[in-house]
């Protein structure tokens, strides 16, 4: 048996003695305290693949971060001044499972119907096999350029700890002036970095109750956009959900959905349901909101989905396990709008991509104009050679949309997530190699060299990074109408921060002539403004008659979602 030496304790020691203890508490409890995951060394191999990418005429890419950086990347989020926070895995196959790997517990599995009821399917199976299931963490890092030189040369651990046998592989995160969501089965996170170190000090549940069964793997919880409303909305695969609020429980233990929230958590809902496997969502100019919905791996397709509220695209979890996916395929569910189409069902656009993962939307600059209003989507393939990133257009036809051309934007890539940078380059995550983890991860930056750089750009990127706060109302009423829609949305929400006078400018961009987007932020910024003073939206009943299409659709959407009695 080891003693430990006698140590004496004069009244400083047992100061900085205490101070250790407290900070390895503190260490405990966030999970941050001796966690050392298999992350390979540095190497030359990100840069040597970019000899095989294909990308259009005209782009570069650049390697931006690679391991030991970061790792296994699922997805990641850039903050206003160019951060980048990486949600990294470490527990695929490794403390979450998948069902068809214990396919003699699915009479079990199909009897869950809470986060609870799922854990306690495991201890029953797993006994004590079960602690197995906390040695590894998923967590978020924080991946900087601290030197502007267009390479990140720093990075680290920003949330850790996430590894209960309850909890989901981490999916999803966002950053949006200093707050940071972060979505892992079973909880919604909201986490914030107080003291400026680079690592979250404070982190809290805004909502429980995600993934009641264990189904597949990746069918977690993704998303995270803040939409024109001003509201959180993100995604649940078909691990389903029984979640408790103030207003009573939201339980769809069969179905993979969209919801949305506060962004304090509070008045959550379901938007939109029936959903397989959604992993990202993006909103366009025209505030309507988009996720690649994943395929059964029977004889479905994967689909593009436009989420409307109180939608249903009819897949629920328990076809899985029939031979011919039941309902799915019997009344091809699963395809877009054809003759003899179930009546209760939102079809999809489109039958689009094998593995949709990541999505973004193009911003309004940093591209060239070919690129106006493409949509961005990673295909994860499992292999290199038929995986990477397609961009897409929509077109409307007559109350819902067609699919435009769809071309490979960078290909021979196995992207997990894309998005725009503050600088309006396209930034792509790559997990490098096959299904399983490897230990490495790149994050790619493509950028145009002509129309990346130009003065445009350059005031975005700086807008971004300064905030709006001490710009006058007017000037924010002209950025209602800017090119790049982050400006334009940040500008409505400033509008709606500055109370009545806000209020006042939005109501008359919405009335104005011309300039259709500022119009409809001018709308959206009206929706959020009547939640503190519901007598702003008589301003919009008279948008319900306008001559522009748009207008009438977003005033009238907005009252709906109000629930505004005079517009009934």
């Amino acid at each position: 048996m080891r003693v430990l030496p006698h140590v004496h304790l004069t009244m400083s020691s047992r100061f900085l003695w205490s101070a250790l203890v407290l900070v390895l508490m503190w260490g405990r409890a966030f999970g941050q305290e001796s966690y050392f995951p298999d992350i390979k060394a540095a190497s030359e191999e990100g840069q040597e693949a970019m000899a095989f990418f294909t990308l259009p005429e005209g782009l570069e890419v650049d390697l931006w971060a690679a391991e030991p950086l970061l790792a296994n990347p699922v997805s990641f989020a850039f903050d206003e001044v160019g951060r980048c926070y990486v949600v990294e895995t470490f527990r695929l196959h490794a403390g979450v499972t998948d069902i068809r790997q214990h396919m003699d517990w699915l009479d079990d599995e199909l009897a869950t119907f809470t986060v609870r009821d799922r854990l306690a399917m495991m201890e029953k199976h797993e006994g004590e096999g079960l602690e197995g299931y906390n040695t590894e963490h998923d967590r978020i890092r924080l991946v900087t350029d601290t030197d502007g030189d267009g390479k990140a040369d720093e990075s680290v651990v920003f949330a850790d700890g996430f590894h209960r046998p309850e909890d989901g592989l981490a999916a999803g995160v966002l950053s949006y002036r200093d707050n940071v969501w972060f979505t892992n089965i079973p909880d919604l996170w909201w986490l914030k970095d107080r003291d400026g170190d680079g690592r979250a000090d404070v982190r809290r549940s805004l909502a429980t109750g995600f993934g009641v069964r264990v189904t597949l793997l990746g069918h977690d919880l993704h998303g995270l956009r803040i939409g024109p409303d001003g509201k959180l909305y993100f995604s649940c695969g078909d691990r389903g959900l029984r979640v408790e609020t103030p207003d009573g429980v939201l339980d769809y233990p069969e179905d993979g959905a969209v919801l949305r929230c506060d962004l304090d958590g509070s008045n959550l809902e379901v938007v939109h349901r029936g959903l397989r496997n959604p992993q990202e969502l993006t909103f366009d100019d025209y505030g309507n909101l988009w996720p690649g919905d994943n395929n059964s791996d029977g004889r479905d397709e994967a689909r593009w989905v436009w989420v409307v509220e109180g939608g249903d695209s009819g897949w629920r979890s328990p076809y899985q396990w029939q031979p011919d996916r039941g309902p799915w395929d019997r009344e091809q569910l699963w395809k877009p709008h054809h003759p003899g189409q179930a009546g209760y069902i939102v079809p999809p656009i489109a039958n689009l991509a094998h593995g949709p993962s990541g999505l973004t939307h193009y911003p309004g600059t940093g591209l060239g104009p070919e690129w106006n209003d493409h949509f961005f989507l990673a295909d994860f393939r499992g292999a290199v050679a038929s995986s990477g990133v397609l961009a897409f257009t929509v077109k409307p036809k007559g109350a819902f949309f067609t699919l435009g051309e769809v071309k490979p934007f960078i290909w021979k890539v196995l992207a997990t997530d894309v998005d725009f940078g503050p600088d309006g380059a396209v930034y792509l995550s790559d997990w490098v190699q096959g299904w399983n983890m490897t230990g490495k991860g790149r994050i790619y930056r493509v950028h145009d060299p002509v129309y990346g750089v130009t003065e445009e750009v350059a005031k975005v990127t700086d807008l971004l990074a300064r905030g709006l706060a001490d710009q006058d109302i007017p000037s924010l009423a002209v950025l209602l109408g800017h090119q790049d829609r982050r400006v334009r949305q940040e500008a409505q929400f400033e509008l709606v921060r500055r109370g009545d006078e806000g209020s006042a400018a939005l109501a008359v961009a919405a009335h104005s002539d011309g300039r259709l987007l500022a119009r409809l932020h001018g709308i959206w910024g009206l929706g959020m403004a009547s939640r503190s003073h519901r007598e702003v939206l008589d301003w919009l009943l008279p948008l319900t008659g306008d001559g522009e299409t748009e207008v009438r659709t977003q005033s009238i959407k907005t009252l709906g979602a109000l629930r505004y009695e005079l517009a009934a």
